[in-house]
């Protein structure tokens, strides 16, 4: 059975990038909605009925598990899918929750009441519409106490990745680095809340400072499906993965090779 990697562009290849190199057996179909990208700018409601379109597309290729490898349609719309949309035998995972277990250090089924962490002064670096929904916050001060969050909106980052414009999306990494400095000068940990971010991730912590420990969140994604695909182990398959998109498949594939420095060949969706 196949999983589902959803993102509304490229900045998913980086948690299946991860998840392939720790799930080497596992089948994965990957969807990105590079039509309708970016998703960092649009209301709630857009990006609500865009997920759920990708997320069914990728339930007709025969995923019944589907992660929603993007920050943006994670923060503004899986909750609202959870509870009103998604199949009783189907199962949609954010990439929040890896995060905040790592940064809290406590299970998400621990239910114990928040409390005290080593982490109180955290940078969070996401697209405008993350930002807006406050989700991070919300699920964070369920677990703990005592953080203080300092969220930057990092526009025309998402746009500058897709366009390969690795140079201005450098420019504006330090640019809104050095905002979120002006409001949390010295931040002990700093989240990279979109999943293109990784692919500056060294952009960050120069920008950061070496004191600045940076949460990416790829490979811990990967270790928390790992664990959920343990637990089910009728989710295997036999390391296939399929490619497909919303947008121009030639560009779309130039573009991924050029992000992982292999070959990928997209699809029409």
């Amino acid at each position: 059975m196949a999983v589902g990697i959803f993102d509304s562009g490229l900045g998913g290849l980086t948690i299946l990038d991860a998840v392939q190199a720790r799930l080497a057996d596992q089948d994965f179909v990957y969807l990105a909605d590079s039509a309708n990208a970016p998703y960092g700018v649009r209301t709630p409601d857009d990006i609500y009925d865009l997920t759920v379109a990708a997320t069914q597309r990728l339930f007709n290729a025969g995923c019944d598990l589907v992660v929603l490898a993007c920050n943006t349609a994670s923060a503004a719309a899986l909750r609202r899918m959870q509870e009103n949309w998604v199949p009783s035998d189907k199962r949609v995972l954010g990439v929040f929750v890896p995060l905040i277990e790592a940064l809290t250090e406590r299970h998400w089924g621990d239910n114990s009441p928040p409390r005290q962490v080593a982490v109180n002064h955290v940078a969070l670096f996401a697209t405008p519409a993350t930002v807006a929904t406050r989700a991070f916050q919300r699920e964070l001060s369920f677990r703990a106490i005592g953080v203080d969050v300092e969220a930057q909106a990092c526009g025309g980052v998402v746009d500058a990745i897709e366009d390969g414009d690795m140079i201005l999306a450098d420019a504006l990494v330090r640019s809104h680095v050095d905002a979120l400095k002006r409001k949390m000068p010295h931040p002990q940990a700093a989240i990279l809340g979109c999943t293109h971010y990784p692919l500056l991730k060294d952009t960050f912590l120069e920008a950061l400072g070496a004191e600045v420990s940076v949460f990416s969140q790829a490979d811990l994604v990967a270790e928390s499906l790992a664990d959920y695909l343990i637990r089910h182990p009728d989710k295997t398959g036999g390391g296939t993965a399929a490619f497909l998109t919303t947008g121009d498949p030639k560009r779309v594939s130039a573009r991924a090779t050029q992000f992982l420095r292999r070959g990928i060949t997209f699809t029409a969706a």
